[in-house]
């Protein structure tokens, strides 16, 4: 059992001491329920308000008599969303949740002792959606009414939405009349959509997709439409109508919704799956929870049903959540921690990257103090104060992200955060002609981390010469751009190594790499855009770097990856680093792609016509290997490199996983069918090219 727990993944649960304790929880609870429901923002992440959430269920178990009015615990929507005036078909329903495999294994056996017997239906898994609930009900194949859970007896009509909701048709090919239940979300491409529509109305940017969601649905005055989109989970008959069959299981009546023409969870990446025990469904949450940092929208956990109605009925439903369903909720990717700096940094490009230091957090199974802000524009486009609030993001090995700061929580006197005025690295101008702001000197700011770069063994491969090494030929002026490492000297790379053996091998591993083929010295230059597979495209295409230099914007449109923005950068980089050139010219670096294969021989090549994806480390013959190396090796091969696993992949490369759990792509793999290669094996499928 590999399920990483929402509890591991988070401090441990508040105590709450006595009766006083307890009631100021259950008012921050409220408050945060109030803010999450019904305000579009949220004065609480989801992981502190399941912990305080546990801690008040917990007191009022031990002490029943003293159970608050005004406590969620027992409330659909935790009694905080506005109730409404549409009456529900049926009870629109909140899931009960569970953090651990052993409370599943504890609903698992309430679930067979309410049912009398073993299930035999089997349950379905599916992703939980982490969006707003809502009922959208179809008359004679026309969607003529959404209403937002609300109190689950009742909601509100928010119908003004229809038509920007993907997945929800205003129209069916068939004249049906039933009611969709499901989500409305933001996938992450409409969510940034949507806070570049507001910001250019002048509104702040959302929180997160689900408050933005949750927000945009009660929303009526706005100037504008967001666009956002549908997950049915279930679905009721309307007006005493026929449809979904009576009778049918919760896959069986997915399956009708979707064919009906309304999407539901099982068209999602993740899928519905029907399994026969509740041991296999724990297995499907791992998979579903290994595809999470890759899915194009939100999920906040797992949530297994019985398949079957006659179970479901047998079984029933409580005040707030059915008996029969149960969300596992995963470790969360999204908290709310303090911005205390904002620190600027100088890329080996010359662009200028801000990151936020943060008040540590737990997050998606480790401690995060730093995120990226991206940029000057993003910066300001979210109102960021040091001493604010902020949301969090991150999944998977995602990168920590600043989402939005929740502005109620702002402390009196908090300052936007300061925007340098001048590099930060060598205090020269900022050329701000673009979002990502660089220094006016570019690559020659961040000299040192550009020539490290360049050393390094994706590219030139000059083997010993570290940072350390670096730093001394730079303060020394030795070394102002990349063609002065050809012209050092064996005494001078002696004296900054303080090693006459040292000096000698560098001297060596630099002779040697003024042989390199043409994409790695393009690659030296350090010119954005242009990493590894880039510039082995743009080598590739022209052969020679004179043919580079001539070649004009619509020339190098033609290399696969380059587009009418990238390829003006290009070409004027280039010509800025002409002086550049002509010293690696004239220090005799080579200034040519080989050309082994033939056309004939790249058909003939044991990868022609295939796709691959690599992940993760490379073992047995290929220990070692970068993916640089490994595109370079698929591509001579004859192969295409792929970025993620999908339905045109042919092999995943990826050595199996220290702790036995299948990495994301291993699981999408299997789920599409692609082929899985070891290492070892993929070598032996080239082992012809590794001599």
């Amino acid at each position: 059992m590999t399920i990483t727990t929402a509890v591991e993944a988070c401090s441990s649960l508040p105590v709450l001491s006595g009766s006083a304790a307890y009631e100021a929880a259950v008012a921050r609870l409220r408050e945060a329920s109030r803010t999450y429901f019904g305000a579009g923002y949220s004065l609480m992440d989801d992981a502190t308000y399941d912990r305080l959430l546990v801690a008040v269920k917990e007191w009022e178990a031990a002490h029943p008599d003293s159970v608050a009015e005004t406590s969620p615990t027992g409330r659909v929507a935790d009694g905080a969303a506005p109730a409404g005036d549409v009456a529900h078909t049926a009870r629109l329903l909140s899931l009960d949740n569970v953090f651990t495999p052993g409370e599943l294994d504890s609903w698992g056996a309430s679930f067979r002792r309410r049912l009398g017997h073993e299930p035999t239906g089997g349950f379905t898994v599916e992703p939980k959606m982490d969006g707003a609930a809502v009922a959208a009900r179809y008359r004679d194949g026309r969607l003529v009414q959404i209403i937002t859970r609300g109190d689950g007896t009742q909601g509100e009509d928010v119908s003004h939405v229809i038509g920007t909701i993907e997945g929800l048709p205003e129209y069916l090919p068939a004249p049906l009349t039933f009611e969709a239940r499901g989500e409305v979300l933001f996938t992450q491409e409409q969510f940034e959509a949507a806070n570049e529509v507001r910001t250019a109305h002048g509104a702040a940017v959302f929180a997160n997709p689900r408050n933005g969601a949750a927000g945009t649905l009660r929303a009526k005055d706005r100037p504008y439409r967001l666009a956002m989109t549908f997950w049915a989970y279930g679905a009721v008959a309307l007006d005493g109508g026929a449809f979904p069959p009576a009778g049918a299981g919760h896959a069986e009546t997915l399956a009708a919704v979707e064919r009906a023409g309304v999407r539901t969870t099982a068209a999602t990446p993740a899928g519905l799956h029907v399994v026969d025990t509740l041991e296999q469904a724990r297995e499907r949450v791992d998979a579903i929870a290994a595809l999470r940092a890759a899915l194009p929208f939100g999920i906040d956990g797992v949530v297994i049903k019985a398949d079957s109605a006659d179970e479901q009925a047998a079984v029933g439903v409580g005040s707030r959540f059915p008996y029969w369903a149960i969300a596992y909720k995963l470790p969360a990717v999204e908290r709310q921690t303090l911005l205390l700096d904002v620190v600027w940094e100088v890329g080996r490009t010359g662009v200028l990257a801000p990151t936020a230091i943060l008040a540590p957090v737990e997050l998606d199974g480790s401690t995060v103090t730093r995120a990226t802000l991206h940029n000057p524009a993003d910066i300001l486009r979210r109102d960021l104060h040091i001493g604010d609030t902020v949301t969090v993001h991150k999944a998977g090995d995602i990168i920590p992200r600043v989402e939005a700061a929740v502005v109620e929580l702002r402390p009196e006197g908090a300052v936007p955060v300061p925007l340098p005025s001048h590099c930060p690295h060598c205090g020269d101008e900022i050329d701000r002609g673009q979002e990502r702001w660089r220094c006016a000197k570019g690559t020659a700011c961040a000299l040192a981390p550009l020539i490290e770069y360049a050393a390094g063994r994706d590219v030139l491969d000059i083997d010993g010469l570290g940072r350390k090494y670096v730093d001394v030929l730079v303060a020394g002026g030795e070394v102002r751009d990349v063609a002065d490492l050809f012209t050092l000297t064996e005494e001078q790379l002696t004296a900054a190594s303080g090693s006459a053996k040292r000096g000698a091998k560098l001297a060596e591993q630099i002779r040697l790499a003024a042989a390199r083929p043409l994409s790695r010295v393009f690659c030296a230059l350090g010119i954005p855009g242009t990493g590894r597979s880039m510039s082995r495209r743009i080598a590739g295409h022209f052969g020679t770097m004179e043919a580079i230099r001539g070649a004009d914007a619509a020339a190098l449109q033609e290399v696969e990856g380059i587009g009418p923005e990238k390829a003006p950068v290009i070409v004027e980089q280039v010509a800025a680093l002409a002086p550049v050139i002509d010293k690696l010219i004239a220090a005799g670096v080579g200034m040519t792609e080989p050309r082994p294969e033939t056309a004939q021989e790249r058909a003939d090549g044991p990868l022609t016509g295939t796709t691959v994806v690599v992940t993760g480390k490379m073992t047995g013959p290929l220990d070692g290997w970068g993916r640089s190396e490994m595109g370079a090796l698929i591509e001579r091969a004859g192969g295409r490199v792929g970025g993620s696993v999908n339905s045109r992949t042919t092999y995943l490369v990826a050595a199996p996983s220290a702790s036995g759990k299948p990495s994301s792509k291993a699981v999408k793999a299997a789920e599409l069918g692609v082929e899985v290669l070891a290492p070892e094996a993929f070598a032996a499928l080239v082992a012809d090219l590794l001599d």
